[in-house]
């Protein structure tokens, strides 16, 4: 969840409402000798960490054919101190769309869904403008809805009650007389409002709240653990605390800034580090779903997820593609107020990395610098996971 600067502070929002990696096969071991990767990430985490208005804390796991990494630096609390812990939950922002595709592309496999399904055909009076769009377009971004976060209506209720219950359709609401941005399918433009409509589809040829779905598709093939899509200001505690950080002022605690329901299934999510490591790499994998689904999802097109993850991105369904030096890997990442994260999967499914930074610096919220900070700080860990 991503708001402009431009358009509102996130402190203003919440006014108004150094260690060595840890393998963690077993138990903690030390590693005996870092490898040049494992330096090198060691070194970039650093100079995020140092960087003048750099996020608290920064927690991250790599899985490597079962065997786990941990790496942390800084505070997972300012208050008291405590480093980051590989068990906190914390917000996973947009990386929720990846679980919203893995529900998805489960009812396609099934046949429940198929990806020509159309708005108009599912939902028809829920976006008359949009009737065409189909659930492939929806997934992928190419749709030409625009994004409800960005509305000013729902920008200044936003500001005037952070805290607020929004129905996913009332989300929808600000943008239901919006002409489309451009002809579905021509034109790539990441937008929230795609994957709340997706969330509806799968309530609408199942019967169930998408909460509920959420659990029945994804627990039996991988680990749940903490996740979850809470409709409140809710953290299971303790957790990993957020914060925005602003240039000559303490790091503000935001964790409970904002109700992430505002996100619902665009990025409204819980998890932790090993829970989230898990789920990708049977995402990725092709767990949920069968080869037919798996090819259609990686039809790639020209675009960058938000924030923009490492390397050169392309857009799939629900999936992105991140080509570094190192090798490619594929996920998400996603960013919410206190929040920036990461988390991605070899092709194979057996190597993963899941990063989280206790603040929202994106290329436009916080330093710029910064944020290229900690995008090659990811590349780093590609690169140290691939090795």
């Amino acid at each position: 969840m991503v708001l402009p600067q431009s358009t509102v502070s996130l402190r203003f929002l919440a006014i108004v409402a150094v260690a060595t990696p840890i393998l963690l096969a077993g138990g903690p071991t030390a590693e005996a000798k870092p490898t040049q990767t494992g330096l090198v990430l060691q070194n970039s985490l650093n100079r995020v960490i140092n960087a003048p208005n750099g996020p608290p804390g920064i927690s991250g796991l790599i899985v490597r054919n079962g065997k786990r990494q941990y790496f942390q630096r800084g505070k997972g609390n300012v208050r008291s101190g405590s480093a980051p812990r590989i068990w906190l939950p914390f917000r996973i922002a947009s990386v929720s769309k990846a679980y919203t595709g893995a529900v998805a592309l489960s009812l396609v496999a099934q046949g429940r869904l198929s990806l020509d399904d159309t708005i108009g055909k599912l939902l028809p009076n829920l976006l008359p403008r949009a009737r065409q769009v189909t659930l492939a377009q929806l997934l992928q971004h190419t749709s030409g809805l625009v994004d409800y976060i960005k509305d000013p209506a729902f920008v200044r209720k936003l500001v005037a009650r952070p805290s607020r219950y929004m129905t996913p359709r009332r989300l929808l609401s600000f943008v239901r007389g919006d002409r489309l941005a451009f002809r579905p399918g021509t034109e790539y433009e990441y937008s929230d409002s795609d994957n709340i409509v997706v969330g509806l589809m799968a309530e609408k040829v199942t019967g169930i709240p998408y909460e509920w779905l959420l659990r029945r598709e994804i627990a039996p093939k991988s680990f749940f653990g903490p996740t979850r899509l809470p409709r409140r200001l809710f953290m299971p505690p303790p957790f990993l605390r957020g914060y925005e950080v602003t240039p000559g002022q303490p790091p503000e605690d935001v964790s409970k800034a904002i109700n992430p329901a505002l996100a619902w299934a665009s990025g409204g999510m819980i998890s932790d580090l090993p829970s989230l490591s898990r789920f990708m790499r049977a995402y990725v994998g092709g767990r949920f779903f069968g080869a037919e689904q798996r090819r259609a999802q990686r039809r790639w097109v020209e675009g960058s997820s938000s924030p923009p993850g490492p390397g050169v991105n392309s857009a799939g369904l629900a999936l992105f593609r991140y080509q570094t030096r190192c090798g490619t890997v594929f996920g998400h990442t996603g960013s919410f107020p206190g929040y920036r994260i990461f988390a991605a999967s070899s092709a194979d499914g057996r190597t993963s990395i899941a990063y989280v930074a206790n603040a929202q610096i994106t290329p436009d919220q916080g330093s710029p610098k910064v944020s290229g900070l900690i995008r090659r700080s990811q590349v780093a860990a590609v690169c140290h996971a691939l090795r």
